[in-house]
């Protein structure tokens, strides 16, 4: 008589008790299974929660962050983005970009034509509002991309596309969202007035 080995002795207790094939086939399904696809946001110019380059603030060309992803879901069918700083007294927003393309996996640094622009709490015009960071202390923004099932549907028209008529919007149609935050402090210069420059003695 053959002798059984103890995986074999196992395998056959396993099978013996109620629901043990079930469970020896969900557990063969757990091993094949792939690990799912992270959805991930991040920069070329800055890394996750580091310094956010002068160039992308008012103190420089006041450009918007390259940015690019990677792990979206399957059913994407259209992107949005909102940078936005919770405040101690409100929640700012600096950049609304929606309806970007399902096939779109980046946005390159002062990125035009691409998707259509909400206003921002700066200065509620249709654009992009560098942060131009005031008091001491550095201060988080927040880089918000989200996929969703559908392009969402506004009535108002883009002066009117604030980061609350968005969430709005987006209610139910949110598949994933994936965040990039960065810092950003100004220094006060030698002259006293404020800068993106450390003090003299912090730097390198």
């Amino acid at each position: 008589m053959k002798r059984l080995t103890f995986l074999e002795l196992g395998l056959m207790l396993v099978l013996s008790l109620p629901g043990g094939a079930a469970l020896a086939q969900s557990e063969q399904g757990a091993v094949r299974k792939s690990p799912a696809l992270h959805f991930i946001l991040r920069s070329p110019a800055v890394d996750g929660g580091g310094q956010l380059p002068k160039d992308y603030t008012g103190d420089g060309t006041s450009s918007t962050l390259p940015l690019e992803w990677n792990g979206a879901p399957k059913e994407t069918k259209s992107f949005a983005i909102i940078m936005h700083h919770v405040a101690p007294d409100m929640i700012k927003w600096y950049w609304i970009l929606y309806d970007i393309p399902a096939k779109v996996r980046r946005l390159p640094k002062n990125v035009k034509g691409v998707g259509k622009l909400g206003n921002n709490s700066v200065n509620g015009r249709v654009e992009y509002a560098p942060p131009h960071s005031k008091g001491p202390g550095p201060k988080t923004y927040i880089y918000t991309l989200y996929a969703l099932s559908a392009p969402p549907k506004l009535a108002v028209p883009p002066i009117e596309v604030n980061r609350d008529a968005l969430l709005a919007a987006m209610k139910g149609l949110v598949i994933d969202s994936a965040q990039l935050s960065v810092v950003y402090e100004r220094f006060p210069a030698p002259d006293g007035r404020e800068g993106n420059a450390p003090p003299p003695n912090d730097r390198p």
